[in-house]
């Protein structure tokens, strides 16, 4: 038993996966500078180069502003702590194994994010990816979970949720919050920043009253056509969010 528990740690201590919960970290409290966290709640994750059965994630009970490389904890696919100090939270792990698992996803990023969250309580669900040119960025690359069933407290609500997804990178959760996902910390983390950005737009457009001028669809498919075919901005944004944090 020993002895694999050092396998397991000498795993976490990898330079690769070091440098992977270096970022998640960053991650984590560059969306506390961004006012995108609540209490300690919600979680971000990464699987492991190679190991899609095994993810890095914040620890409970820690906000997100003091989450350090430290702090992270490694976790298998059927919640089993491997690694790290700190204990995990069950919603966290039912939530995040189940899309790693069976949605695939290498990144996963989940947040009650005051506009999205805003916008997932109205009858649209979500963001009208037509407006602003921040939504456009989005048009076609997500979908909605109409499904609320309260916290998220055994495997068969995650793995419905992953379903839910049908491919998609971004869900807006009905009632709840979202979740975004990409193959990287940064690409992930730069389109969380971005989804709020054109939400908060949204909601402070229609909080005016005036009539809303959407773009043509086309146009917006053009413009995440554009976002996805070059990802250097989205890189630069995290580099410069660890020179800033």
């Amino acid at each position: 038993m020993q002895a694999v528990h050092s396998l397991e740690q000498d795993l976490y201590n990898q330079p690769q996966v070091a440098r992977l919960r270096e970022q998640l970290a960053l991650a984590l409290r560059a969306a506390a500078h961004h006012g995108l966290a609540e209490g300690v709640c919600n979680h971000f994750s990464v699987t492991l180069p190679g190991r899609p059965d095994l993810f890095l994630l914040n620890p409970r009970g820690l906000m997100w502003e003091e989450v350090q490389a430290d702090d992270i904890v490694m976790v298998d696919d059927v919640g089993k702590r491997l690694a790290g100090r700190h204990e995990i939270e069950p919603t966290a792990m039912f939530i995040h194994a189940a899309i790693h698992r069976v949605a695939r996803k290498a990144c996963v990023l989940h947040t009650h994010m005051p506009h999205a969250t805003a916008l997932s309580l109205t009858e649209a669900r979500a963001l009208d990816t037509t407006l602003s040119q921040n939504a456009m960025r989005f048009h076609n690359r997500l979908v909605i979970d109409d499904q609320y069933n309260g916290f998220a407290l055994d495997h068969g609500e995650g793995e419905r949720i992953a379903r839910a997804m049908n491919g998609a990178d971004i869900v807006f959760l009905g009632n709840h919050g979202v979740v975004v996902c990409a193959e990287r910390i940064d690409y992930a983390y730069d389109d969380l920043y971005y989804l709020e950005r054109a939400c908060e737009a949204e909601v402070l457009a229609r909080s005016t009253g005036l009539k809303l001028k959407p773009a043509d669809p086309r146009m917006a498919q053009k413009v995440a056509e554009q976002v996805e075919s070059e990802r250097l901005q989205s890189e630069l944004f995290f580099q410069a969010l660890g020179r800033k944090l």
